[in-house]
């Protein structure tokens, strides 16, 4: 009976060590960035959309699970300088057409899985959220230490038409010609968490 008793107390030991060594990183809202990418068969589009939340546990040395959430209000376009003409893509891409943020203006993902072999390079998988849509992704991710910095840098892309977003989608509409936008949408994610 003594011995039971000792192995349940050693068991219950390890996993207390073990979650005391899981870190909620405190994620800076302004040196994280996401960055947005989308092309089309005249050229391509750029921009940022501004973190609105954003966590990631650490454990070990390794990223073990974690989420970020988007403020799409916050959405820019960054390559076309006219202001006029800037302006109308932004309205355009908080519209129905494409994004719905009236409706919509959050958009997030939480990481399901997080596999690695040396604490650096990670394929990551989670849920993607947009207009309310949940689709599974899977991306590739680093993370580097810089002092009390952990860094974790990843490039999602998704099918936007997954997502209710069709606007001159080859696979929706025929004959677009040169008013064709491709369905892949990339996305550039830097968050930093301070230990």
């Amino acid at each position: 009976m003594k011995t039971i008793a000792l192995i349940f107390s050693m068991l219950g030991l390890l996993w207390t060590n073990s979650a005391s060594n899981l870190e909620a990183l405190n994620i800076s809202k302004t040196e994280s960035t996401v960055g947005w990418k989308a092309a089309k068969v005249t050229g391509e589009h750029w921009g940022k959309v501004k973190i609105s939340s954003a966590n990631l546990d650490y454990q070990n040395g390794r990223i073990t699970s974690g989420s970020f959430e988007i403020d799409m209000t916050s959405i820019t376009v960054e390559d076309i300088k006219d202001p006029n003409s800037n302006q109308r893509l932004v309205g355009h891409l908080k519209s129905d057409d494409f994004f719905s943020v009236e409706k919509f203006n959050k958009s997030s993902m939480t990481i399901t899985e997080a596999k690695t072999s040396n604490g650096k390079d990670y394929e990551i998988k989670g849920n993607l959220i947009i207009k309310g849509i949940s689709n599974p992704v899977t991306f590739p991710a680093q993370v580097t230490e810089e002092g009390n910095k952990i860094i974790a840098t990843g490039k999602i892309t998704f099918d936007r038409t997954k997502y209710d977003i069709k606007y001159r989608s080859g696979n929706y509409f025929e004959n677009l010609a040169d008013k064709l936008i491709y369905d892949e949408v990339t996305l550039d994610v830097k968050l930093v968490g301070m230990k």
